[in-house]
């Protein structure tokens, strides 16, 4: 029991911290649970449910705690067609959503019945010095029940008063065609201003379903 003892304390430093050579496989075995921030230092901080909603806004919990936010669309469902979804921010708490942005696109795309398909970039959702909302997707049909959008958006440091506020999505569109079309965006939003709020909606009609998440990244 003495060996064991001390081989255990040689994996503890003086501040009672594991060492990773105590940490393994076998030793986590029991484990169920672990702490929300564990895994990759990314926290789930809200999700919000579409239902027939003309808008999805986050106006709380974007703050200096994290230096990037991860938003995830499960399955967003319009209910007009022929809609893209889109986003924009806000620097007032989500009173107004017009920040200006400067934003880059281009589509991966290939057709159901194999008949076409390419890599193109997207000068019709593009952005230069413009405060309209940003198109994450190609355009959906409501034509298929099954139709939707999935996808994420990363914010890297809203909160900063110094620098411009960098985003990175990529989407996936159940287009009209029908095809898959793989939507790249990137850009910034040109404002030194802390953005605290941001909102996601299609270009007209409601959001008739889908789920959004909302992670911090440490």
């Amino acid at each position: 029991m003495g060996a064991i003892a001390r081989s255990a304390a040689n994996l503890v430093t003086t501040s009672g911290v594991w060492l990773k050579g105590g940490v393994n496989n076998a030793s986590m075995d029991s484990i169920t649970t672990f702490p929300a921030s564990f895994v990759d230092g990314i926290t789930l901080i809200s999700s919000q449910t579409a239902s027939s909603s003309a808008s999805i806004s986050f106006t709380s919990g974007i703050t200096s705690t994290y230096k990037a936010y991860k938003f995830v669309f499960v399955n967003m469902h319009p209910a007009s067609t022929s809609v893209q979804f889109q986003f924009n921010m806000s620097t007032d708490s989500g009173s107004n959503y017009n920040v200006t942005k400067t934003t880059t696109m281009f589509v991966a795309y290939h057709r159901e019945g194999d008949t076409e398909d390419g890599i193109t970039y997207d000068t019709g959702r593009d952005l230069a010095q413009s405060t309209a909302f940003q198109p994450l997707s190609a355009t959906i049909s409501t034509t298929n029940s099954d139709d939707s959008v999935s996808g994420s958006l990363i914010l890297f440091n809203p909160s900063s008063t110094t620098y411009v506020k960098h985003y990175i999505s990529n989407v996936n569109t159940s287009h009209v065609d029908p095809a898959s079309h793989n939507n790249y965006s990137a850009g910034y939003g040109n404002t030194t201003s802390a953005v605290n709020a941001v909102q996601f909606k299609f270009s007209s009609g409601n959001t008739d379903a889908g789920t959004i998440y909302m992670y911090g990244i440490k």
